[in-house]
């Protein structure tokens, strides 16, 4: 009886606040459309925030475009002319960061706009059959924790009880295990490969490389991969395997790679270094199992080359001439950003298990 009346009094108090909710009167911000394309290229960011006295925007359009507030509270900014890739943004009102209410696509906590022009980019999202991306968590012995991943199964891959091969891809430095599928449209450069007939059917797990990059070898090969092969139908060993890395990424992948010299057949290292003769060498049985080592830069990035720093392009030149099965793929107009990476794993999962 007590119970009943407690809930009685509990509805009581919610119902004239659920009412209140319903009768709270529209605002522009509830009907904004808070990022529109217009067919000369140019870009118009929104946001409802009549009290604020300035914003802006931050990510990667800080410092891009200049907000006005009209007479219903609503700031808008348009940029001319952006470039045709993802971007991450957020605003910035009065000084404080704001991730965007209205955004359909969110990058962990960062809205990212997917940018295309009306081109048909190799990253775009398609009208393709689309694979699956999950979000994992699993205990990591290394580390002591539970921790997560992301894994891309391709289309039908549930329904065909078939066992496929895994590429293990590495986020950089700063980002996440969710950033490959999120800003670097991962799952959609696959789907759409896929659908081409471009690659073979695999499976992409992504983890979370934040720690330190002489740790990442034990989590990958203790935690990760037992993990993978006991919860998904892989085809395992080295030759059904891959590694590849971005930046930090990059760096853990050739830390892997000389801890486990012959445990993966196709390597890729993204602006996190590259491999000489010498050091392909002192790895014992590398040569032997490899069957691709793919390195990729951006253009401006061999363009800026610090001094001392070895050349990639001669390294690879020089792995090639070895008797390696070694690419070199430099990114046109890019630097140290999402925009090399995309191309690097388009072109380089197009090389695998093949």
């Amino acid at each position: 009886m007590k119970r009943i009346f407690l809930v009685i009094v509990c509805l009581l108090m919610i119902l004239p606040a659920f009412a209140q909710w319903q009768r709270r009167p529209l605002t522009p911000g509830d009907t904004l459309k808070s990022v529109v394309t217009h067919p000369d290229g140019s870009v118009t960011f929104s946001i409802y925030a009549p009290e604020a006295h300035s914003v802006a925007l931050g990510s990667d359009l800080a410092g891009k475009g200049t907000f006005t507030k009209d007479e219903q509270g609503v700031w808008s900014a348009t940029i001319p002319d952006l470039q045709a890739i993802a971007y991450r943004y957020h605003f910035v009102v009065d000084g404080v960061q704001v991730y965007d209410p209205r955004s359909a696509r969110i990058n962990d906590r960062r809205p990212v706009l997917q940018l295309t022009k009306g081109e048909d980019l190799f990253w775009a999202h398609k009208a393709v059959p689309h694979g699956a991306v999950a979000t994992v968590r699993y205990p990591s012995s290394t580390t002591g924790q539970e921790r997560q991943l992301h894994v891309w199964t391709p289309a039908g891959y549930a329904a065909s009880g078939k066992a496929l091969p895994v590429l293990y891809l590495v986020h950089g430095a700063g980002d996440s295990d969710a950033d490959w599928t999120q800003i670097g449209c991962a799952g959609d450069i696959l789907d759409n490969l896929l659908a081409d007939g471009k690659i073979v059917p695999m499976i992409v797990v992504m983890p979370d490389g934040a720690m330190r990059v002489d740790q990442f070898p034990d989590e990958l090969t203790n935690d990760i991969r037992p993990f993978i092969e006991k919860n998904y139908l892989i085809k395992k060993g080295p030759a059904n395997t891959a590694l590849a890395g971005l930046s930090m990424g990059g760096m853990e992948t050739k830390a892997t790679i000389t801890a486990h010299p012959t445990d993966y057949c196709y390597v890729g290292i993204f602006s996190g270094g590259t491999v000489s003769v010498e050091e392909s060498k002192a790895m014992k049985g590398f040569r032997e199992a490899n069957k691709l080592i793919f390195i990729n830069y951006g253009s401006k990035e061999v363009e800026n080359l610090r001094e001392g720093r070895p050349d990639p392009a001669k390294l690879t030149r020089e792995l090639k001439e070895s008797g390696l099965n070694a690419h070199y793929l430099v990114t046109p107009d890019s630097a140290h950003e999402w925009k090399t990476w995309r191309l690097a794993l388009y072109e380089f999962s197009q090389l695998l298990f093949k």
